[in-house]
C-alpha cells in the first residue's frame, strides 16, 4: 500500500513489515504538526491490509520522542468549569487505541528518551524494547501542574501496578532501561549494539508466520481484559476460526513431517517454529 506524504515521518516497507521513523529535529517533540502525521499513519496503517508489524523508531538517537509541546498546551482553550468530555472525543485517544487493537504487531523501538504524552502513545503498543543504560522514561506533567491526560494514568497501572505507576507519574524522576524492564513497562532492555538486530529478527519472524494465525492470535490476548469467562469463550471461537483455516492445517502437518512432535524436535521448538516460517 502506498502512504501518503509525511514531512516529520519516514516510512519504508520490507513484505509484511512497516518501519516508521519519526523525525522532527531537535528532540522529537510531540508537536501539533508531529501528532497530525502521527494520527493519518494510523489510519492509514490500519488499512493497509498487506501490513503485519509496525517497528516504530527515531532518527535521534538521544530522543525516542521527548514529550507533547507544552507551549501548545498553553494554548488550551481555559474558559469556564472543566467538563468531562464524550468517550472517544479526543483524537489523541482514539490513536493510541488503533495502534493497541489495529490488526497488526506494533514494536516500539526506543532508543533515547521518552516522556510525557509520547510515552502514553509507546503503552499502547503491544512491545517496547529499550536500550540499556540509555533507554529512560519521564512523566512530567505533575510538577509542571497538571497530570498525564494522554492515557497515563490508566495504562501505567496496568503495566507495573499502581505503586510503582504513583512513583513515576508523582516523582517526575527518571526511570531507566533496567528497571522499566523488570516493573513490566519494556519487554526488554538491550545492549545498543543488539537492539536493531534483535527487533528486526522478532519482526521478520512474526511476519513470516500465518498471517491470521497472528491476527487472530492478538485478538485473543487482548480478549483477557474482558471478564474471564467470556474471555475463554472468546479464546475457544477463534482458536476454531484458525482449525478451518488452509495456512493452519498445512502448517501442523508440516509440523509433524519436520520431526516436531519427536523428543528430539520437542528440544529444538523454537528452532522448528523459524523453519516453519521459512
Amino acid at each position: 500500500m502506498a502512504y501518503g506524504d509525511y514531512s516529520l515521518i519516514r516510512m519504508s516497507s520490507a513484505g509484511r513489515i512497516v518501519t516508521a521513523t519519526i523525525d522532527n529535529p531537535p528532540i522529537n517533540l510531540l508537536t501539533r504538526e508531529l501528532m497530525a502525521e502521527l494520527i493519518r499513519f494510523s489510519r492509514e496503517l490500519a488499512d493497509d491490509r498487506d501490513a503485519l508489524v509496525l517497528i516504530l523508531k527515531s532518527a535521534n538517537p538521544d530522543f525516542f520522542l521527548a514529550h507533547f509541546d507544552i507551549a501548545a498546551i498553553l494554548e488550551f482553550p481555559v474558559d469556564g468549569p472543566a467538563e468531562r468530555p464524550d468517550p472517544g472525543d479526543s483524537a489523541y485517544h482514539q490513536m493510541c487505541e488503533r495502534f493497541r487493537t489495529m490488526d497488526k504487531v506494533t514494536i516500539a523501538q526506543i532508543e533515547g528518551r521518552i516522556g510525557g504524552a509520547d510515552s502514553e502513545l509507546a503503552m499502547h503498543f503491544d512491545m517496547r524494547f529499550g536500550v540499556t543504560g540509555k533507554t529512560i522514561i519521564n512523566q512530567m506533567e505533575v510538577p509542571l501542574g497538571i497530570l498525564p491526560g494522554g492515557t497515563g494514568t490508566q495504562c501505567m497501572p496496568q503495566l507495573v501496578g499502581r505503586s510503582r505507576a504513583l512513583e513515576v507519574i508523582l516523582g517526575g524522576g527518571d526511570l531507566d532501561a533496567d528497571t522499566a524492564t523488570r516493573w513490566g513497562y519494556l519487554n526488554r532492555a538491550l545492549p545498543q549494539a543488539e537492539m536493531a538486530a534483535h527487533i528486526d529478527a522478532l519482526a521478520r519472524r512474526i511476519a513470516s508466520y500465518p498471517v491470521q494465525a497472528v491476527r487472530l492470535a492478538k485478538a485473543a490476548v487482548d480478549a483477557a481484559s474482558l471478564p474471564e469467562a467470556q474471555g475463554l469463550v472468546e479464546e475457544v471461537y477463534l482458536f476454531r476460526q484458525l482449525l478451518r483455516s488452509e495456512a493452519a492445517r498445512r502448517t501442523m502437518a508440516r509440523f509433524l513431517e519436520i520431526g516436531g512432535q519427536t523428543r528430539e524436535g520437542v528440544l529444538r521448538i523454537a528452532e522448528l517454529n523459524a523453519a516453519l516460517g521459512a
